[in-house]
């Protein structure tokens, strides 16, 4: 199989490039470096079923014949789509359009990685994937939650009225080696503030929940929802619920730090509750995470503490 990833030099989209590549498919990454990495993939430089083009999906394009396009291109991060609101919106809907063209074209299956986001600050909790959401269209957030639900619409409009073979995954907070330091996420920030001996930074009062799906976990939900029949959203995410200030004194302990907690105002919009309900992953796809929090973040502990350490050299 030839399988073309867009935003295949992100943190999420070099992982699924890895995965794709072990599987014994041919790869072909898409990627502007708008914020992905070509250091992501520079271990696969030498792999002769891989190869890296960088070029802006928003612009029509053709990666040649494919079986499989996983559309993963967009900024992700809040620090980079609230840099890059317009990019994001043109990648959720010009970018979204291309790939499933490149789809349609060579009559391959199509995989849209969605988001959690697409709930907004949700009245409902956990989140099914049958909840419509509750996001505000012209806040500060909504140029990444209004291009999600977008590209949503867009794939279930391809497989209606095209009969394209389509996947969509809403991804919940998703962390590991790779992230980048400064993307504004939690627990990148948490750790590069407790390994460089400053305080944490909580918004709020810390008492937000978040749920957070180690890297592998995450990537084995989708490699397997990817192999199914499912034309519908399905939740990929851990429902093991923390609030904030509890990840914070997990990464304390974790890193050893002596850091203290500082309180920040809540940033507009900021999601009160994240919990996705996965039963429709466990019953489908046989999926459940296996990583706890505090495993996790050990083994992301080598890649954070040199990435601290490069940053401050």
């Amino acid at each position: 199989m030839r399988a073309l990833v867009t935003g295949g030099a992100g943190f999420l989209g070099s992982y699924l490039c890895e995965a794709m590549l072990a599987e014994g498919h041919f790869v072909v990454a898409a990627d502007n470096l708008l914020t992905g990495r070509a250091s992501n993939l520079a271990h696969l430089a030498r792999e002769p079923r891989f190869e890296l083009r960088q070029l802006d999906i928003i612009q029509p394009f053709d990666a040649g014949p494919v079986d499989f396009v996983f559309h993963f291109a967009s900024p992700a991060s809040p620090v980079d789509y609230m840099a890059h609101g317009v990019e994001t919106l043109q990648v959720g809907s010009l970018g979204t359009f291309h790939a499933l063209d490149v789809a349609r074209r060579y009559g391959a299956k199509f995989f849209l990685a969605s988001t959690s986001e697409c709930y907004g600050d949700p009245l409902e909790h956990p989140q099914k994937e049958t909840y419509w959401g509750n996001v505000n269209p012209v806040g500060p957030r909504s140029v990444y939650d209004e291009a999600k639900r977008f590209a949503e619409a867009a794939t279930m409009a391809y497989h209606r009225y095209y009969k394209l073979d389509t996947r969509i995954v809403r991804i919940f907070n998703t962390y590991g080696p790779r992230m980048q330091l400064n993307d504004g996420r939690v627990i990148p920030n948490f750790m590069k503030q407790a390994l460089s001996g400053q305080d944490l930074t909580v918004y709020g009062d810390g008492s937000q929940t978040r749920s957070f799906c180690y890297v592998t976990d995450e990537i084995e939900g989708i490699l397997r929802l990817a192999r199914s029949q499912e034309h519908q959203p399905v939740n990929i995410g851990n429902p093991n619920e923390f609030t904030v200030l509890e990840c914070a004194r997990r990464v304390l302990a974790v890193t050893g730090s002596n850091g203290k907690l500082r309180f920040e105002p809540l940033p507009q919009d900021d999601p009160k509750q994240r919990r996705p309900d996965i039963s429709r992953a466990r019953t489908l796809l046989g999926w459940e995470p296996k990583t706890d929090l505090e495993t996790g973040l050990k083994l992301s502990l080598d890649y954070f503490r040199q990435a601290v350490a490069a940053e401050a050299g």
